[in-house]
């Protein structure tokens, strides 16, 4: 089961079968059928019923990392809608409003409406995912980079709040980050600077920092494409410069 968790399909036959006998030998256990009904959606099956009902049931159950809330929260959001996915972690974090796990989990479902391409989140909505990425930066202060990255990426989606991300942005320049973290900030300030600054030069010279950090990780190889993709358009000042330093920069 973990070793599919990432997949967009459906675990063997044979895994899904003995994932079927376990659950119903361990009827309570919700993190288990939670996982199977997600397997079940994989293989093209209708879960939505079955979804909300174990919905009742993980709110009825102690909170804890293995209770079934944060994976169920993904299925409410790749087989119902984001929408329901919100309610529901908001209506969990009212039976438990100072449960910490709950609060990431609410924030996580608030980030996905915000950056998924096919919504126009209201003000309100993103006020509120700032208050819980907030909240989540205070308690968990020394493992906080990814969740102020987001903060600032929220913020440069909202209302007057491109100041507030680009100052967000520049505290978190200035520290000192092990090699794979740096590649993850400086990706995605670039990303930012392309999309939020429309400063593509810059985004390019921050990508072109990425790949020359000798870690191997998902942002370098991704830096690495759009730099290859810069190059072959041609064209804008910094082509000849981008073909240079690709002619000696190791491939991912």
């Amino acid at each position: 089961m973990y070793a599919s968790e990432h997949s967009s399909t459906a675990v063997g036959a044979d895994i899904l079968e003995k994932m079927r006998i376990t659950k119903e030998k361990d009827p309570e256990n919700l993190y288990l059928a939670v996982h199977y009904l997600d397997q079940c959606a994989k293989k093209g099956e209708r879960i939505e019923d079955e979804a909300r009902e174990l919905a009742r049931e993980v709110l009825r159950n102690p909170v804890s990392s293995y209770s079934g809330i944060k994976p169920l929260l993904i299925v409410y959001r790749n087989y119902l809608s984001v929408d329901e996915a919100i309610d529901l972690a908001e209506e969990v974090l009212r039976n438990h409003p100072d449960e910490r796990y709950l609060k990431g989990c609410a924030a996580l479902c608030y980030k996905w409406k915000i950056f998924d391409n096919d919504s126009v989140p209201t003000q309100s909505l993103m006020d509120r995912a700032i208050s819980l990425h907030e909240e989540m930066i205070s308690l968990y202060p020394h493992s906080s980079l990814k969740k102020k990255i987001d903060l600032a990426d929220i913020y440069a989606k909202s209302i007057n709040g491109l100041a507030k991300a680009e100052q967000i942005y520049q505290e978190l320049l200035e520290r000192d980050l092990e090699p794979v973290d740096k590649q993850m900030l400086y990706y995605n300030y670039a990303q930012h600077l392309n999309f939020h600054g429309q400063d593509r030069n810059r985004s390019l010279g921050y990508h072109m920092q990425v790949a020359e950090i000798r870690q191997q990780s998902i942002f370098r190889e991704k830096s690495f494409k759009v730099l290859v993709n810069s190059r072959d358009r041609g064209g804008g000042r910094m082509c000849r410069e981008i073909e240079e330093f690709l002619e000696n920069l190791q491939e991912p």
